[in-house]
């Protein structure tokens, strides 16, 4: 079945809206505008949590609702409601309207059409039992403290969504998308000789929950968690000052994500309030890094068959060998700075405006075996996982907070530390890449990403990276 015919059924068949009145409705609101949508949703989402022992907590929840949307230059209203009705869209209509007032716009060209089918669109909330949910936490649980005796605490959980959206357009243009996601956490505490520790572990995607019930996947993320957990058994106190570090692939990817990937956003750029506005074709980086963002990578977490707008998703080179060449955009943006969209328009839910976002943000491998980045380094710091962080897209400076990272010393990895900081500025630190490893990787599938009050499911990526100095802040005396 394609995306329009389910879309239709849920809004126009099980939802009972008439689809050419609807579309009169879209047309009347978004007469004078420049651009808009209106958006529907259909969303159903579960998460079940394990701790102590036994099934802690279980949730499902159906929303449903549509957003109405008219642009009209810099200026957008915005309409929603959880009520699929059209009344409801009638009164939206007449709000956004407001924002038209004098412009007399002329509707912009919708988006291109596309084919492409990035992962499936079965419902993964209905393909287990909730028997079997439960059953799956509770053999991560025993499978646990069989591992090692010194597992005190272990915590997991499971959750899935399925997101059915429709985008109507003026003159009767309609884009569809059906979005299955599932992901699987799991975190232990251990402890030896009166000292406990964490460590955890997740992955997931745009798939079924087939992948996260196979006992080799999980089983692995269980070993994995439990790993890092007793590496932090043995760390000591992190130093403190300037020093190189080497970060490893995939997962520490959500530095690059922060510290860069947001200052790429096309919103921030036409205000001028990003650390990269105005610097288009200038050198931002080493020569050899190259960053992309591509939402069309199959079954990943960040990507999307079209975004929130109906934009078909794209692979976006925003830095080419150091320099940069292009921006994240969605339609009113990209429009206003006389560029094209780039499938980056998102929205959290339908009670959110869409506004350009990441996807699968990755820079590209280089040519560097990691054991060489490595062997280069006399004292310096090997950061491996990545908890919190916090970027300021003015000024491009960040704070992330290392959960594993290791001491170098004398070109080899040293013992454990705790409480490692990575303190810099975006920008600077692109410049700053000394060497680029042959081992990009992507991380497992867990990513968030907050913007704004809006939360979207991303990707990121990256290689083994040195780079020749960073400020680290440490808990050593």
């Amino acid at each position: 079945m394609s995306h329009l015919a389910t879309t239709d059924a849920l809004f126009y068949e099980r939802a009972g809206l008439d689809r050419d009145r609807l579309q009169a409705l879209v047309d009347d609101a978004l007469g004078g505008a420049d651009d808009g949508e209106l958006f529907l949703e259909y969303r159903q989402s579960e998460a079940l949590g394990w701790d102590d022992g036994r099934l802690k907590s279980a949730s499902f929840d159906t929303a449903q609702g549509f957003g109405l949307r008219s642009v009209a230059g810099e200026a957008a209203g915005y309409a929603h409601a959880s009520e699929l009705s059209e009344d409801a869209v009638r009164r939206a209509g007449e709000t956004v309207k407001a924002v038209q007032r004098g412009h007399g716009g002329v509707m912009a060209a919708g988006p291109a059409g596309t084919n492409q089918r990035l992962y499936s669109d079965d419902n993964p909330l209905n393909a287990l039992a909730f028997e079997t949910k439960v059953k799956l936490l509770g053999e991560i649980d025993a499978y646990a403290r069989a591992r090692d005796p010194r597992v005190r605490q272990v915590s997991a959980g499971v959750s899935g969504s399925w997101q059915a959206v429709q985008i109507l357009r003026a003159g009767g243009e309609r884009l569809a998308d059906v979005r299955p996601l599932v992901r699987l956490n799991v975190a232990v505490v251990m402890e030896q000789d009166g000292r406990m520790e964490t460590g955890s572990h997740g992955f997931g995607g745009r798939f079924s929950y087939d992948k996260l019930i196979d006992p080799a996947e999980w089983r692995a993320g269980v070993d994995e968690a439990i790993r890092q957990a007793v590496v932090n058994l043995s760390s000591i106190d992190a130093p403190a000052g300037e020093m190189p570090v080497v970060l490893a692939s995939g997962w520490p990817g959500i530095l690059l994500h922060e510290a860069v990937g947001h200052g790429l956003e096309g919103d921030f750029n036409r205000k001028k309030t990003s650390a990269f506005a105005g610097l288009l074709g200038e050198r931002v980086a080493a020569p050899g890094v190259t960053v992309v963002d591509d939402g069309t990578i199959p079954d990943r977490r960040g990507s999307l068959t079209v975004d929130d707008e109906g934009t078909p998703s794209e692979r976006t080179v925003l830095i080419e060998d150091g320099r940069l060449v292009g921006y994240m955009q969605d339609r009113q943006n990209a429009r206003l700075m006389g560029m094209k969209p780039t499938g980056n328009g998102r929205r959290q839910s339908f009670a959110h405006i869409p506004m350009p976002r990441m996807t699968n943000t990755i820079m590209l491998g280089g040519d560097r075996e990691p054991a060489e980045l490595l062997a280069g380094v006399k004292k310096g710091l090997y950061a491996v996982n990545f908890g919190g962080g916090q970027v300021d897209i003015t000024s491009g400076k960040f704070t992330f907070s290392c959960t594993e990272a290791y001491l170098i010393e004398d070109g080899k990895v040293g013992p454990a530390v705790k409480g490692a900081t990575l303190i810099g500025n975006g920008p600077d630190v692109m410049t700053r890449v000394a060497a680029i490893g042959n081992d990009m990787a992507l991380d497992p599938g867990i990513g968030t990403c907050g913007k704004e009050g809006q939360g979207v499911p991303v990707g990121v990526g990256q290689p083994s990276l040195l780079i020749s100095s960073i400020t680290v802040g440490g808990t050593a005396a």
